[in-house]
């Protein structure tokens, strides 16, 4: 059965990770567009700053400190939106821990902990609200995956075997989900390196302070995704034109990505600087802050043209994967050169195109 989704002003949304980065900015956009909110976090401090936030804005939000690694804390979650909603219509896993490291060199117990909460918290979540939505008669689950959860990312090993794993299990929920009938949507979406809090939250055993490979999107660019497949089913997006094409060149390409890798996205990911000290994260305990963007120093797209038009029209779509295409095409024959691969391309086009004087004039179809 097709779910049929309310708009966002009728419904109530939870959202796991609420205090920072993407889940903040989802929050924040949530309630603006009118949804009800169900406000998750370790930091009661920030979840009721949050909270105050929204309220005096002339919105409306609960909160649960809650650690989703402990299947008993989501169960309280669901219990609050029952009480002060009579339920919920969307749930939104995002919660996650960051460790940057070589396998090597990262202790099994960071990546375990790390695992409790990507992998374990997250199958928690969408299990009490698949049981939640089927009595309710329908709704949307929406787990914030990555864009690693299709090609791994050196130093950032475990984080990315995380995200396989939350696409993996996303998809076998999907289709159970599918072959029982209940009109539940299960949407992955799959961010690019997006300006948030992440390096900075990340325990950090590399040798140097740590940042995100370019290019860089805002995290309203995760929250305007979101908030889309709240109302829309959709089976994944892609948020950034650099996601989808990481996982282009990973299907098509997986040995040339991984020569491109070596070479160029230790760099990419480290500064000419030494780390910040070790115990300085929100891995051991939480920030206590609300913060929704990051330091990077670099460029950071506001939006991504790819995501608008492949959240929007088939039309839009077809001409999206056109220039997918050539992108893919043209970054492995840099790469085949020997050229140096400018991984802000994607980004500096999508800039390009935004002005529309500068789009030329496209058909597709009647």
């Amino acid at each position: 059965m097709t779910p049929q989704l309310k708009p966002l002003d009728e419904q109530v949304m939870v959202i796991t990770g609420a205090t920072s980065g993407n889940g903040l900015a989802t929050a924040r956009m949530a309630a603006d567009r009118g949804a009800s909110l169900v406000l998750a976090a370790r930091s009661e401090d920030a979840l009721d700053q949050l909270t105050d936030e929204i309220t005096e804005a002339g919105g409306d939000a609960v909160y649960v400190v809650a650690d989703v690694s402990d299947r008993t804390q989501i169960e309280e979650i669901a219990a609050v939106a029952e009480d002060t909603y009579g339920g919920f219509d969307t749930w939104v896993n995002n919660a996650g821990k960051f460790v940057y490291g070589r396998l090597d060199e990262t202790p099994i117990g960071d990546m375990r902990e790390l695992f409790e909460v990507n992998v374990w918290g997250l199958l928690y979540g969408s299990l009490v609200a698949a049981e939640h939505l089927k009595q309710r008669g329908g709704g949307a689950i929406i787990n914030v995956g990555s864009v690693v959860s299709e090609r791994a990312l050196v130093l950032q090993g475990a984080y990315s075997a995380s995200k396989h794993a939350v696409k993996a299990l996303t998809d076998t929920l999907r289709m159970e989900l599918e072959e029982e009938g209940p009109p539940v949507s299960v949407t992955l979406v799959k961010p690019a390196s997006i300006d948030t809090p992440y390096p900075e939250h990340a325990k950090n055993y590399t040798d140097s302070e740590v940042t995100l490979p370019p290019p860089v999107y805002a995290p309203e660019t995760v929250a305007r995704s979101v908030c889309h497949a709240a109302e829309h089913p959709e089976r994944d997006i892609y948020v950034g034109g650099a996601a989808k094409n990481t996982a282009q060149m990973e299907h098509y390409a997986p040995g040339l990505f991984d020569r491109i890798m070596e070479r160029f996205f230790v760099g990419l990911q480290t500064r000419d600087r030494p780390p910040r000290p070790r115990s300085d994260n929100a891995f051991d305990q939480p920030s206590g802050e609300l913060r929704e963007r990051g330091d990077h120093e670099g460029h950071v797209a506001r939006r991504s043209l790819y995501t608008r038009a492949a959240t929007s029209s088939l039309r839009g779509k077809s001409l999206v994967a056109l220039g997918a295409a050539a992108a893919l095409g043209y970054g492995v024959y840099r790469a085949m050169r020997g050229d140096e691969v400018d991984v802000a391309a994607v980004s500096s086009a999508e800039r390009a195109v935004e002005d529309r004087s500068k789009l030329p004039s496209v058909r597709l179809g009647p």
